[in-house]
Order: C-alpha cells, then sequence, then structure tokens
C-alpha cells in the first residue's frame, strides 16, 4: 500500500481516493483525530490494514470484535475501518453501536482475541478515534501504539485473504446481564442517571432498573447532536448540570457517564459534585474492608489520600501512583496484582473478582449502587464527609501543540526539579519532592502537592493541585505552579479555571 498522505485536502478529487493521516493521531494509548481533518475514510482503511498486519506480525488469532459509539459519523468510519480489517485477512465480528467496555466485554464474549472500539471517547463532536488492544483486558500502550503507528505511516500494511465479517446479534443483552447478575438493591435508592444524550443513555437507565433503583432521567435520550452539553463527567458544567438535577428531584446521587461510556462521575445527595479521585478513595475504603491487604493503584492526578488516609492504612492497603492513561492503568493493575485503579478522569479498573480489569462506567455504577445498599445507614454525603478533608482543582487543561507540548513538558519538568534542588518554595512551603513517573507532581512537606504533564490525547498540557491545609494554599499552588507554565510561550489558555 502506498504510504498515507499527512494531508490531503478536503472536497477534492484525491479526498476521496487517497488515504490521509495525520501523524500526530497516533498518541501514547489512543489513536485520535479530528474528522474529516485530520484523517479520511480511506485513511481509517488504512489503518485497519495496519492493525490487521500487526495482529498477523504478533501471531494473534485473526478474529477481531469491532463496535462504534454513538455520533452520526461513526458507523461510516467503522465501517471503513472494517474493510481494512478484511482487507488484512482479519475475521470481523461487528458488534454494532456500542459503550467502550460493552466492546471489552465482547472480547470474553466472543473469546476472540482482539477488539477495536471507534469511539471520540469524551471529545466533542468532530472527533473520531480508535480504542483497541490485542491481551485482553488491555489495550495499546505506547510500544503498541508506535509499532501499529509505523506501519500504517510507512505503508507496511500486507493484504491476505481469509477476511470475512459477521454482524454479531446480543452482545448488548449479554453485557447487561452481565453487569446486573443476581444483584437486587435491599434498600431504596434513587438516582439521577446523567448520560448527555451520549451512547451510555441506551445502557444506564435498564442497568439501574434491573437492579432495583428509581432512577431520574436527565438527558437519556440518544441525541449525537448533543444539545445540552458534551457527555464529560470529569466537566464542571456536566457536574453542575447533575448537581441540579439532584437538588430538584431530592434523589440519593447521580451518576454520570462520558461519551463511550467507560468512565463514571458522581454528586452526592446535597448536590456536592465529588472529584473521581475521592470516590475512589470510598470504594477502596469499602473494598478493602471485603478484602484486606488490597493493593489500589491511582493515577498522578488523584488525591494523596490513597497513601495518607488512616482508615485504609488500618485495612492493610498499599498505595501504587502510576501514569496517568487507561492502557497504562490497566497494565499497571494487571501486571502488580491490584484489585482496582483509580483515575481522577473518572476511569475504574475494578479487577477480578470484582470486575475485568479494565474500564466500565456501568461496572463502576453498580458497585457504588452495592456500596450504598453495604451502608445502608449512609448517604453518599456521609461517606463524602468522613474522607479527611483535602482541597482539589477540577483538571484544568492548557493549550500546548501536540508537535510541542512534550517538549515543553520537559522544560517545564527540568524548572520545577531545578526549583526543588534550589531549596526554593511552592506556596510559602518547602518542596519535599518531586516525582516525574509521568510530567511533575511537586509534593510539599505537608503533602500537598501540585502537577503538570502532557494530555496523552489531546493539544494540551494537564494541571491539577490538591492541599491538605486550606483553598487558599491550593490556590497558591495553583498559582505558583501556572507562574512556572506561564514562561512557556507555546502555552495557551486553560479550558476551564480555578
Amino acid at each position: 500500500m502506498p504510504k498515507p498522505l499527512a494531508e490531503v485536502t478536503p472536497n477534492t478529487w484525491n479526498f476521496l481516493r487517497d488515504a490521509m493521516i495525520k501523524p500526530t493521531g497516533f498518541r501514547e494509548y489512543d489513536a485520535r483525530w479530528k474528522y474529516p481533518d485530520e484523517i479520511n475514510l480511506p485513511g481509517m482503511t488504512a489503518l485497519g490494514l495496519g492493525l490487521g498486519t500487526q495482529m498477523h506480525k504478533r501471531g494473534i488469532e485473526p478474529l477481531i470484535a469491532v463496535g462504534n459509539d454513538y455520533r452520526d459519523y461513526s458507523l461510516s468510519i467503522k465501517n471503513a475501518l472494517i474493510l481494512g480489517l478484511m482487507q488484512a485477512g482479519i475475521q470481523v465480528k461487528d458488534i454494532g453501536p456500542a459503550v467502550s467496555p460493552m466492546a471489552y466485554f465482547a472480547q470474553f464474549h466472543l473469546d476472540v482475541p482482539a477488539v477495536a472500539m471507534v469511539t471520540a471517547s469524551h471529545n466533542p463532536n468532530g472527533w473520531t478515534g480508535v480504542k483497541m488492544g490485542f491481551d485482553r483486558p488491555l489495550t495499546h500502550g505506547p510500544d503498541e501504539m508506535a509499532e501499529l503507528r509505523d506501519i500504517v505511516l510507512n505503508g507496511e500494511g500486507v493484504a491476505r485473504s481469509g477476511g470475512s465479517y459477521e454482524f454479531v446479534d446480543g452482545v448488548k443483552e449479554a453485557y447487561i446481564d452481565d453487569l446486573v447478575g443476581d444483584f437486587k438493591m435491599s434498600r431504596p435508592l434513587k438516582v439521577v442517571c446523567a448520560t448527555g444524550n451520549g451512547t451510555a443513555a441506551a445502557f444506564g437507565p435498564e442497568v439501574f432498573e434491573r437492579i432495583g433503583v428509581e432512577v431520574v432521567d436527565s438527558h437519556n435520550r440518544l441525541d449525537y447532536t448533543f444539545p445540552n452539553y458534551n457527555p464529560n463527567p470529569e466537566a464542571m458544567e456536566m457536574l453542575h448540570d447533575m448537581s441540579a438535577s439532584v437538588k430538584a428531584s431530592g434523589a440519593d446521587m447521580a451518576l454520570g457517564f462520558d461519551g463511550d461510556g467507560d468512565r463514571c462521575g458522581v454528586v452526592d445527595d446535597e448536590g456536592e459534585e465529588i472529584f473521581a479521585d475521592k470516590v475512589g478513595v470510598i470504594m477502596a475504603r469499602d473494598l478493602s474492608k471485603l478484602y484486606p491487604n488490597a493493593t489500589f493503584v491511582a493515577d498522578v492526578k488523584s488525591t494523596g489520600l490513597f497513601a495518607s488516609d488512616p482508615e485504609l492504612q488500618a485495612n492493610g492497603v498499599t498505595a501504587d501512583y502510576w501514569k496517568t492513561g487507561h492502557s497504562h492503568m490497566k497494565r499497571r493493575v494487571k501486571e502488580i496484582g491490584a484489585l482496582a485503579g483509580f483515575e481522577k478522569s473518572g476511569h475504574y479498573f475494578l479487577a477480578e473478582p470484582v470486575g475485568r480489569g479494565y474500564d466500565c462506567g456501568m461496572r463502576v455504577a453498580v458497585e457504588i449502587c452495592k456500596l450504598m445498599d453495604r451502608n445502608p445507614d449512609k448517604s453518599m454525603s456521609d461517606l463524602r464527609k468522613a474522607l479527611p478533608k483535602t482541597w482539589s482543582t477540577p483538571t484544568m487543561s492548557p493549550y500546548a501543540a501536540d508537535t510541542e507540548k512534550y517538549d515543553i513538558l520537559a522544560r517545564l519538568v527540568d524548572k520545577l526539579v531545578a526549583k526543588h534542588d534550589a531549596g526554593e518554595t511552592l506556596a510559602g512551603r518547602p518542596i519535599k519532592e518531586v516525582v516525574t513517573v509521568n510530567g511533575a507532581r511537586v509534593i510539599l512537606d505537608n503533602g500537598s502537592w501540585g502537577l503538570v504533564r502532557a494530555s496523552s490525547n489531546t493539544p494540551n498540557l494537564v494541571v491539577v493541585c490538591e492541599s491538605s491545609e486550606s483553598e487558599a494554599e491550593m490556590r497558591a499552588i495553583f498559582a505558583d505552579i501556572d507562574a512556572v507554565i506561564r514562561t512557556e510561550p507555546g502555552v495557551g489558555d486553560y479550558d476551564q479555571t480555578i
């Protein structure tokens, strides 16, 4: 196959004929592009041919489950991808529209070694991409993505005979059955189900009703124009809307899902938005009673409470802080035999015997309902208030071009490490250490911290800060971190700030 072009002008003869793929779309653990500005349909076919070639190269049985999220353009993109997979001699099992975790489930349910899920994830309309993996429950990490990128961009895809297509019905029903099992609530529970009109609208209300939860609908009519807001439970716009729904309905909590259903956001009965890392601590407290001496993985954006919470310590918990990103976290959970992994973005990775190790917003929602059932005398706000108090920022993302962000980050890490080495302070406190496993997490002498890293899937940096002392200290940490960031002229405006 000829090498894909990095740029083809839309509305031209060549745009309908030649594969166009912007190289920056191959990221650390996802393939993600703006469509049709950065990839066209022939480019997606070239990606399918490359993915199939990668399967053969690694000696993987040529069987793959393929799904797509609920966007108006996702079906045509999936079909273009399938064409390339079949061209590579792969037998395709098309599971139809799906949330990403349903596609991961299909690997187990259909006993196939590979998965490719066409989804823009939590990104707004105009984006597309593919989440893929071979070694269930894992998805491609940096090594696999680099190999795939080279195969595709160098035109090394190999056509083979033997490709086939089959539409497989019933996977959605099997996935929901697997989520629900034989569990039924023993206490009354009223939950706002918020899907932002995204793919999870086809799953959430049914799952809650099946386990005996009273559902308060919040934008659960499928509508790929997303008329209310982009479904992303890390964005304050969605969380505020969920909070308003709780207050208006008197619900016990709100559970919200992103565009492809692999993340879950939580608002408690008082309308308080609980960032996902704090929900993770609440879940870890509950799970560590059932499974003492468990290990939990938290991403570097997450609260320090996984390591410092007295109740987790009393239950013998081992905390492991690791790289942000669903592929990094899934792999780490599996490698060290952790019970679960928690990511501030709302990805939760519940391993055996609770889940299968992949990120599933619906599984998390069911487990939160089970948690509430095990604590019949407690509200979600009671569980939140029982945590040691900390003050955290939301995830804030200043613009940095994909072609520049990693170089910018490297310089910022050097500057922050230099501040520590020189004995300088941050927010008026001594810097205890700078953890550089994924960007720079600057930890102060009282356990408060500030993080800057590069987003793996958008042209942004990522900034998160947490204080164990006060909101004022949290703001001071952010101000000092931002002052260092502003020394880089390639960094633009934030998407949201405090």
